[in-house]
């Protein structure tokens, strides 16, 4: 199904963020960002020590032992998988659905971007099996498969692929010698961390992973841009590390010197920040749930969400209510619940799904309300989804899919 995409709708700078958290600015990293303000200078091209040596221990703290030489810093992550991408060469996997800013690079370097269909249970990792068949016809038709970015804790499905589906994709990424880049932006907003068992590529396949993390995930405001990049151990991981340096610098790409410093204090994680986030994961948790809930009884499918702060859900079940208002495709569905919702619901086809698919990501950060005020109390609140802005926020959204159910009901055909 192809449409022609009016202004606003198909461009790549129109495409969604990264889902916010929607609330204020921690003290602490404030006081860093003011405490470096009258730095003038940026970060040395992949980091200065202080940064590298924070991403280090970061990374230790998680299993994943990492030297100080095999460390890259830019201003996001977008910024490292270009220069990963232009640094591997060949042509690109990722999954079906998968987050919003990873094909683009790839096009930009005029390298194909494949999308690989995942496992019913989770998204953000490819079906060994489709993996497998999609790099044998890639092949076949005279192409160059050499990376496969996939993501553990993912956007846009919000899920946790659980270790044996990882363990499969890898084995097969292994045996067709594909490079993979894991986007672990989102591992430290897991929903339920005593329950979900989070595993990265990289304790899997440590030669041939290479981690990413944008802070924007957990640790800092998106608009301070900063991300990490860790690279395998050995010789072609160490030549690598070297070639997406060459890359950022052509880029310049320098982290801005203010924002290293509350980049670096995050990713210490004193208690200040591991406070904070817990907070965050906490009250994100209960807001997908509330929204998981609403929609799921309307009649829509999503699976429960289990990190980040986004749920991903199917509305084909309410097709012939949607058509009513004339919603037949993805991006007709996004132009409707943003309307309809208040709020930001971009389709499917903006992860790589299918146009005619009624897929839709919505976010929980707008839920928290319209004032530092009103984000805060979220924060600090026992109870948040009683709070009287987020209660009038749900029940909106539980009205809008409630009447879509009504009217999929209305449709039915008598039986």
């Amino acid at each position: 199904m192809r449409r022609t995409d009016p202004e606003g709708h198909g461009p790549v700078r129109y495409g969604p963020p990264l889902p916010e958290d929607g609330l204020p600015v921690p003290p602490e990293l404030a006081d860093a960002l003011t405490a470096a303000a009258t730095r003038s200078d940026s970060e040395p091209i992949g980091g200065g020590p202080a940064l590298l040596q924070a991403a280090c221990g970061y990374w230790e703290r998680r299993g994943l032992p990492t030297e100080g030489g095999l460390v890259a810093a830019a201003p996001g992550a977008p910024a490292l998988l270009l220069a990963l991408t232009a640094a591997l060469g060949g042509d690109v996997l990722v999954p079906r659905p998968c987050a919003a800013w990873w094909a683009p690079y790839a096009r930009l370097l005029g390298r194909p971007a494949f999308h690989v269909a995942t496992p019913a249970e989770s998204g953000g990792v490819p079906d060994p099996y489709a993996l497998l068949e999609t790099v044998r016809r890639v092949r076949a038709e005279g192409g160059d498969p050499r990376l496969l970015v996939l993501s553990v804790a993912d956007d846009p499905t919000a899920t946790v692929a659980p270790p044996e589906v990882l363990h499969a994709c890898v084995e097969a990424a292994a045996a067709e010698g594909l490079h993979l880049v894991s986007d672990e932006t989102w591992r430290d907003t897991v929903h339920a961390p005593h329950d979900t068992v989070l595993v990265s590529p990289a304790e899997m396949l440590p030669d041939r992973v290479t981690v990413v993390t944008d802070l924007a995930g957990a640790l800092l405001p998106p608009g301070w841009p900063a991300a990490v990049a860790r690279f395998p151990g050995d010789e072609p991981g160490r030549a690598l590390h070297a070639r997406v340096l060459d890359v950022l610098t052509a880029l310049g790409a320098h982290v801005a010197g203010p924002v290293a410093a509350p980049a670096a204090y995050a990713l210490g994680e004193p208690d200040p920040v591991t406070a904070r986030v817990s907070a965050a994961v906490r009250l994100h948790a209960r807001v997908a749930a509330a929204v998981h809930r609403e929609i799921v009884a309307a009649g829509a499918v999503a699976r429960p969400p289990q990190a980040g702060r986004h749920l991903y859900a199917d509305l084909g079940p309410l097709r012939t209510a949607l058509a009513g208002h004339g919603v037949g495709d993805a991006q007709e569905l996004e132009d409707f619940l943003a309307a309809r919702l208040g709020m930001p619901a971009p389709g499917g086809h903006r992860f790589g799904d299918e146009l005619g698919a009624l897929h839709v990501r919505l976010s929980t950060g707008p839920f928290l309300g319209h004032t530092d005020e009103e984000r805060a109390e979220c924060l600090t609140s026992p109870t948040p989804l009683e709070l009287p802005h987020v209660q009038r926020a749900l029940i909106h959204v539980k009205s809008v899919f409630d009447d879509l159910r009504d009217d999929a009901q209305r449709w039915e055909p008598p039986r």
